[in-house]
């Protein structure tokens, strides 16, 4: 019997790279996105292709329905489906954070109960949920971003207990910087924000350093996130956590290093970043 991923937010990045991925492993694969044009070319590779908004409870019965009227199980769901919300949290609108968590936490949570009591019912399955490094490491000028990332963390965490008994694995895969379009998305959702005016060093910080995406030293590519995520989804018992990338690994031990050093070490970067040395060398 094939196996069978859904795998949302696979318009570009570590989506398309995670279908591209499964479908070379055998898997029956569901590519999703919101603009189904932008999967096409992923079903001329051989997958079922779909339009899902994750933020749409109507999408997301509708995609699962489908998936078990014509195979009658899903076998993994990989939540990848995200964006970053950058901004200084006082100046991020409510209804700004209300948007980046109805993607980044309860698009997940929406798929997770749709699926899991087809999983249950087979006594089998995995859910992968695409966090981030910053789930375990918050930084000043993310904190919103940040935010999802921690919550979907702590629902996973809470998850895995729950449905063990039923023969379902619920995994975390966390990236460090990934060498993506992330940083052009995030760049567009500054605009709009309501700038206070107290926090200039830190949109330079992004704007000059590019910090938040794969301009970073040691970003990893889609395709490293991709695989990881393919062997969560095919090993018997999957790790609770696959940090993907040096900085990954580093800030799953950064969570233990006390919280004023990692702050003196948040504002070093910040004066280093700001410096008209550092401007020379980056920009």
């Amino acid at each position: 019997m094939t196996e069978t991923v859904l795998i949302t937010g696979c318009s570009s990045g570590i989506g398309r790279e995670t279908a591209l991925s499964f479908l070379a492993d055998g898997w029956e694969v569901y590519a999703t996105a919101r603009n189904p044009a932008d999967v096409e070319t992923l079903g001329e590779e051989g997958a079922t292709i779909a339009s899902l908004d994750v933020t749409e409870d109507d999408d997301v019965e509708r995609v699962v329905s489908r998936i078990v009227d014509e195979h009658g199980h899903v076998d993994c769901l990989v939540n990848n489906a995200g964006y970053g919300q950058p901004g200084p949290v006082e100046d991020v609108p409510v209804d700004r954070v209300h948007d980046q968590f109805d993607v980044n936490l309860y698009g997940p949570l929406r798929l997770i109960r749709a699926v899991l009591p087809h999983m249950r019912e087979r006594g089998t399955g995995t859910v992968v949920n695409v966090s981030s490094a910053a789930g375990r490491i918050a930084v000043p000028g993310m904190g919103i971003y940040c935010g999802s990332k921690f919550a979907l963390e702590g629902v996973t965490d809470s998850l895995r207990g729950e449905v063990a008994e039923y023969g379902v694995d619920a995994v975390l895969v966390e990236p460090g910087p990934v060498d993506t379009d992330f940083h052009d998305r995030a760049n567009g959702e500054i605009e709009g924000i309501e700038r206070s005016g107290a926090y200039e060093r830190f949109y330079q910080m992004y704007g000059d350093r590019q910090a938040v995406d794969g301009g970073m030293p040691g970003a990893v590519s889609p395709k490293e996130v991709a695989d990881t995520v393919l062997d969560a989804a095919n090993v018997q018992d999957p790790d609770p956590r696959y940090p993907v990338g040096t900085s990954a690994k580093v800030a799953e031990y950064g969570r233990f290093v006390p919280a004023k050093w990692r702050d003196r070490l948040y504002e070093t970067f910040s004066e280093l970043s700001t410096s008209d040395w550092a401007k020379k060398l980056f920009g």
